[in-house]
C-alpha cells in the first residue's frame, strides 16, 4: 500500500518542485542595477506572466518583451525595511486544504505568494511603483487557524502600502482571515480578507486585499485608483452566462426559479418580478430557461450564491447554519417516511399533546435516515429498545402555562409582544369600510357594529368615547386576502376569508379582543352571495364561545401567513437582498459604507437561496402547510405593491404610519407610544435610538463636509441602483427619500441596519416559543366555519363534537410536524452567531475615532440588555410580565447558542 502511495504522489511532487524551481528562477532574472550617478537600470529579462492583479505589471512596458531597460532617478540611498508577514487562514471543515497535493505544495514552499502596492505613484515617472513579492511558507496551524509567514524588503522610498495582492498556489480554495505587516515605523499594517481565495490554476485573476483604512472614492490614493475601480468591475460581471460555484459575481434578477415546469404542470408559478407581479430583485443565477416556460429558470440542487455570501464551515460541533440547509431540504421527506396521510388530522387534543409527552415513533434508522442528523435536538433514542422517537420540544410559552393558547389575553397580548407585533394599528375611521370595489367583492360596510362594540366595552366607554381616547385597535387582513379567496378556495385542504379582529385597550394597558369578522366574496362560479359574519366572546353560550375559538383560529392562521409571507420574509430577507447586491457591485470594499453594512449582510443572501429551493417554491413548506398554499408568493407580491415602503421599514415612521405612536418632541425618542405597554415598539425604540447614533459617529466622521454625500460617486451610483433597478417595480414612487445630506444617508443606513438585524430578530427568534405549540399559531385553517352554509349533518356534527371540528380546521399531523421542525430551526442560534454591538469589526478598530464611537454602541446594547430585564420585572407591565406569561427578550442584543428566544444578530442570517 505505501509503495502504491508513493508511485501515484512523487511523480506529482516532482513535477511541482519543478514548476517551484522554474518560476523562482524566472523571478530572479529580474533585476534592479544600482548606478553611481542616482539612477537605477531595472533590467526585465524574459518576464514570466504578469502575476499582477489584472492586466500588466505595474511599472513595466510588456510582460512579452524580451529584454527592456528603463532607467529612473533615484534621490539618494536609503535603507529598505524588513518587513514580516503574516498571513492567517481558517482551517475549514475536513482539517485544512484537503491531504496529498496541497501538503506537497507546503512542504516544497510553493503556498501563498503576496504582492505589496504602493498606495502611492511614483512623483517623478506618475507609474504605479513595483510590486514587492514573496512566498510565504507555513509556520503553526492550531485553535482552527493556519498562518503562513514571510519575510519582505521593502525600498525607503516606496510608501505606504494600500493593498497586498494574493496568489493561492494550491490546489485548493483558502479562506483568509487577514494579513499582517510589522516592522514599519508607523508600526503595523492590517489587511482584512475574509474571503475566499481560489488557486491559480482555476482562477487566473489574482485577489486584490485593501488595507483596514477607509477611503471615500475622491479620497483614493492615485496609487489604489486603478485597483479600486477594476475590482467593483470583477465584481458586477457583465451580465451574460451561467454562474458556476465559486464565483464572486453580483447580479440582479426576478424571481422566475419558484416553479418546476418541467416537473409538472401544476408546478408551475409566476415570475414574481415586474410589473404583473411587483418583487424585489434577486442575485442572478444565469441557469437554463425551462422547456414548457421559457420565462422561469431550470432548478438545481444548488443554487449559485457569490463565494463570500455562503455559509461557514467552521469545524465546530453543534447547530450551525449549514444545518438550516439541511433541514430545509430534508424535512418533507422525512415526515412522509411518518405520515403515510398528508391530510390526516389529530383524532383529539391529547394527541398534540402526546407529540410533546410522549413522542412520534419513527422508522427504524437506516444510513439515509435524516430525523436524527438534521434535527438531533428534537430526536431522542429510547434505551430499552433503542428505537428513535420524535419528540417535541415544549415550547417556553407552554411551559408556563399550558392552556395559554386557549386564553383571549393572550391573543390580545401577542399582538404586542408575540412573534408578529407590527401589524396591530389603531382604528382611525368608523364605521369600517373596504376600500375594495363592491361590485366585485359585495358590499364594502363592515358588520362590526357600533352595538356589537359597546356590548363588549360595556362598563368601560362608549364607542365614540374609545375612538377618541385611541383605545380601539385592529388587526386587518380583511382587503388584502379578500382577492384571493375564491383562488386559494379552489384547492383542496385550505380556506380563505377576509378578516378583521379588534380590540380594545383596558385601564390595565392590555388588549381585550372584542369582535372578529370573517368575510367571503361572492362567487361567479357558483352564484352565492358575499358572506359575512361576526363572533364575538361569549360567557353565557357554549355554541357561540366555541364558534368564537373557530373563528380566533382562522384570524391566528392568516396572522400567521402573513408573518411568514411578509412580515418575515418579504421585509427582512427578499427586500435585503438588492441592499448586499448593490453594496458589493457599487461600493469599494476600501468604501467607508461597505465596511460598515458588511456585517448586516452576513449569510443572508445564502438563506435566501434555500428557501427558494425549499421554502416558497412549488411545492415547498410554505406551500404544503400555510392557508394561501400554492398562492402564497403571489399574496408577497401583492403586499409588495400595495404596501411596501423604504422609508416605512424604518421603526419610528412605521409606528406613526400604524397609529401606534405620535411624533412628540418632549417623549423619550420624541415618540409617544398609544399603547404605553408595547414591549416590541418600546425595547425597539432603545435598540433604534442606539443604532442611529452608532451610524451618525460613523457617517459624520466621514463626511464632515456635506457636499461630501453629494459628490460620492459610488455612494450615489449605489442608492441610484438600489432604486431604480434592485427595487425596480418601484423605482417611480415619491416616496424614495433623497441622498444629498449626511442625514439623509443615516437615516438610509439606519434602516437598512434596523431591518436585517432587530426587525428580523423580532419576527424570527420567537417562532418556536409561539409556534412551536401549533394551535397556539395554525399555520393553516383547512374547513370552513360551521355557520357557512351548513348542512344539517355539518351543524349537527358541530354541536355534538365542537373540538372534532377545531382539530378537523387545524393544520393535518404531517403539515404540524413540518411547520414545528422548521420552526425549531429557524429559532436557533448559530455556534458563530455576531450580535448586534457586541464585537467590533476589525475594519472599525483601525480608526480611533470610530473605535471610540462603537464602544459607545457597545455600551447601549448592554444597557439594553438591563433595560429590558426590568421591564420583565415589572408587575404593572401585563404584557410582559404575570402568572404565566412569557417575558418579552426578543430584542435582548446578545445570547447563546440555541433556541433561546433573545439575540440580536447583525445580520438576518437565518
Amino acid at each position: 500500500m505505501i509503495s502504491l502511495i508513493l508511485w501515484v504522489l512523487l511523480p506529482a511532487a516532482f513535477a511541482l518542485l519543478f514548476r517551484n524551481f522554474r518560476s523562482l528562477f524566472l523571478e530572479r532574472n529580474t533585476t534592479v542595477l544600482e548606478n553611481n550617478n542616482n539612477s537605477a537600470t531595472i533590467m526585465l529579462t524574459a518576464s514570466p506572466p504578469s502575476p499582477s492583479f489584472s492586466v500588466a505589471t505595474p511599472g513595466r512596458m510588456s510582460a512579452s518583451t524580451a529584454a527592456t531597460t528603463v532607467v529612473v532617478p533615484v534621490a539618494e540611498k536609503k535603507k529598505a525595511v524588513k518587513v514580516k508577514a503574516v498571513v492567517t487562514v481558517k482551517e475549514t471543515t475536513g482539517g485544512f486544504l484537503g491531504i496529498g497535493m496541497d501538503d506537497i505544495s507546503d512542504f516544497i514552499g510553493k503556498a501563498l505568494k503576496l504582492h505589496l502596492v504602493s498606495a502611492q505613484l511614483h512623483l517623478e515617472t506618475g507609474l504605479e511603483k513595483p510590486l514587492i513579492k514573496s512566498r510565504t511558507k507555513k509556520v503553526s496551524e492550531k485553535n482552527g487557524e493556519v498562518k503562513y509567514a514571510t519575510e519582505l524588503e521593502v525600498p525607503a522610498d516606496f510608501g505606504e502600502v494600500g493593498a497586498v495582492i494574493v496568489e493561492n498556489e494550491h490546489y485548493n480554495e483558502l479562506f483568509l482571515i487577514d494579513i499582517v505587516l510589522d516592522g514599519f515605523e508607523n508600526g503595523p499594517v492590517k489587511v482584512i480578507c475574509d474571503s475566499w481565495v481560489h488557486p491559480r490554476s482555476k482562477d487566473s485573476k489574482n485577489r486584490v486585499f485593501f488595507t483596514a483604512k477607509s477611503y471615500l472614492p475622491s479620497e483614493t490614493p492615485n496609487g489604489l485608483t486603478r485597483y479600486r475601480a477594476e475590482e467593483l468591475s470583477l465584481l458586477r460581471g457583465n451580465g451574460e452566462g451561467e454562474r458556476q460555484q465559486g464565483d464572486r459575481i453580483y447580479d440582479y434578477d426576478v424571481y422566475n426559479d419558484l416553479g418546476k415546469p418541467d416537473n409538472n404542470p401544476d408546478l408551475a408559478r409566476p415570475v414574481l418580478g415586474g410589473k404583473e407581479h411587483p418583487y424585489p430583485r434577486r442575485v442572478r443565477t444565469g441557469r437554463p430557461r425551462t422547456e414548457t416556460d421559457p420565462s422561469s429558470e431550470t432548478g438545481s440542487s444548488n443554487f449559485y450564491v457569490p463565494r463570500d455570501e455562503e455559509f461557514s464551515q467552521l469545524k465546530q460541533s453543534g447547530f450551525s447554519a449549514t444545518t438550516t440547509a439541511a433541514v430545509l431540504r430534508a424535512v418533507v421527506p422525512a415526515a412522509e417516511t411518518i405520515f403515510i396521510d398528508r391530510n390526516l388530522g389529530f383524532p383529539h387534543l391529547t394527541a398534540v399533546d402526546s407529540m410533546y409527552d410522549q413522542g412520534i415513533n419513527l422508522p427504524p434508522r437506516t444510513k439515509d435516515s435524516p430525523w436524527t442528523d438534521i434535527i438531533p435536538r428534537l430526536v431522542r433514542t429510547v434505551v430499552d429498545s433503542a428505537d428513535d422517537i420524535l419528540q417535541f420540544v415544549v415550547p417556553d410559552s407552554m411551559k408556563r402555562d399550558r392552556f395559554f393558547w386557549l386564553k383571549d389575553e393572550q391573543f390580545g397580548r401577542q399582538t404586542l409582544a408575540g412573534v408578529n407585533p407590527c401589524s396591530i394599528e389603531l382604528v382611525k375611521e368608523w364605521p369600517l369600510k373596504s376600500k375594495l370595489d363592491p361590485e366585485i367583492y359585495g358590499p364594502a360596510e363592515s358588520a362590526i357594529t357600533t352595538k356589537i362594540v359597546e356590548q363588549q366595552i360595556r362598563g368601560f366607554m362608549t364607542l365614540a368615547e374609545a375612538m377618541d381616547r385611541k383605545k380601539l385597535f385592529m388587526l386587518d387582513y380583511h382587503d388584502l386576502l379578500l382577492p384571493f379567496v375564491g383562488l386559494v378556495r379552489q384547492q383542496e385542504g385550505t380556506t380563505l376569508y377576509g378578516s378583521r379582529a379588534l380590540f380594545f385597550l383596558t385601564p390595565v394597558g392590555t388588549l381585550k379582543p372584542v369582535a372578529i369578522e370573517l368575510v367571503r366574496p361572492p362567487s361567479k362560479e357558483d352564484g352565492k352571495p358575499q358572506w359575512k359574519r361576526v363572533f364575538t366572546p361569549a360567557n353565557c353560550s357554549a355554541t357561540e364561545e366555541w364558534l368564537w375559538k373557530l373563528a380566533k383560529a382562522h384570524v391566528l392562521a392568516h396572522d400567521s401567513g402573513y408573518h411568514e409571507l411578509v412580515s418575515h420574509f418579504l421585509r427582512t430577507h427578499a427586500c435585503l437582498e438588492p441592499y448586499i447586491i448593490a453594496t458589493n457591485r457599487q461600493l469599494s470594499a476600501m468604501h467607508p459604507i461597505h465596511r460598515l453594512l458588511h456585517p448586516h449582510f452576513r449569510y443572508t443572501m445564502e438563506i435566501n437561496s434555500l428557501a427558494r429551493q425549499a421554502l416558497i417554491s412549488a411545492g415547498g413548506i410554505i406551500e404544503l402547510a400555510f392557508s394561501p398554499l400554492k398562492h402564497a408568493m403571489q399574496l408577497g407580491s401583492a403586499v409588495y405593491d400595495q404596501r411596501w415602503r423604504f422609508d416605512y421599514e424604518a421603526l419610528p415612521k412605521d409606528l406613526i404610519r400604524r397609529g401606534m405612536a405620535v411624533e412628540d418632541p418632549s417623549a423619550p425618542h420624541g415618540l409617544k407610544l398609544t399603547i404605553e405597554d408595547y414591549p416590541y415598539a418600546s425595547d425597539g425604540l432603545i435598540l433604534w435610538d442606539g443604532l442611529h447614533q452608532w451610524v451618525s459617529d460613523y457617517v459624520n466622521h466621514y463626511y464632515p463636509d456635506p457636499s461630501l454625500v453629494s459628490s460620492d460617486v459610488e455612494l450615489q451610483s449605489w442608492w441610484t441602483e438600489i432604486r431604480t433597478v434592485g427595487h425596480g417595480d418601484k423605482k417611480d414612487e415619491p416616496w424614495w427619500p433623497s441622498l444629498a445630506t449626511p442625514s439623509d444617508l443615516i437615516e438610509i443606513v439606519t434602516t437598512i441596519a434596523w431591518t436585517a438585524s432587530a426587525q428580523h430578530a423580532a419576527v424570527n427568534f420567537g417562532q418556536y416559543a409561539y409556534g412551536g405549540y401549533f394551535p397556539n399559531r395554525p399555520s393553516i385553517a383547512r374547513t370552513n366555519m360551521p355557520t357557512e352554509d351548513p348542512t344539517d349533518e355539518a351543524w349537527k356534527q358541530f354541536i355534538d363534537t365542537p373540538e372534532k371540528v377545531l382539530l378537523e380546521m387545524f393544520p393535518s399531523q404531517f403539515q404540524a410536524a413540518v411547520v414545528m421542525a422548521i420552526l425549531d430551526v429557524l429559532s436557533n442560534h448559530s455556534v458563530d452567531e455576531e450580535y448586534i454591538g457586541q464585537v467590533m469589526e476589525p475594519a472599525w478598530g483601525h480608526d480611533a475615532v470610530i473605535r471610540a464611537a462603537f464602544e459607545r454602541f457597545h455600551g447601549r446594547m448592554k444597557a439594553l440588555e438591563v433595560v429590558i430585564d426590568a421591564r420583565n420585572a415589572n408587575e404593572k407591565l401585563r404584557n410582559r410580565n404575570g402568572a404565566g406569561v412569557l417575558p418579552y427578550e426578543l430584542l435582548k442584543p446578545f445570547s447563546e447558542p440555541g433556541v433561546t428566544g433573545k439575540g440580536v444578530p447583525y445580520s438576518t442570517s437565518i
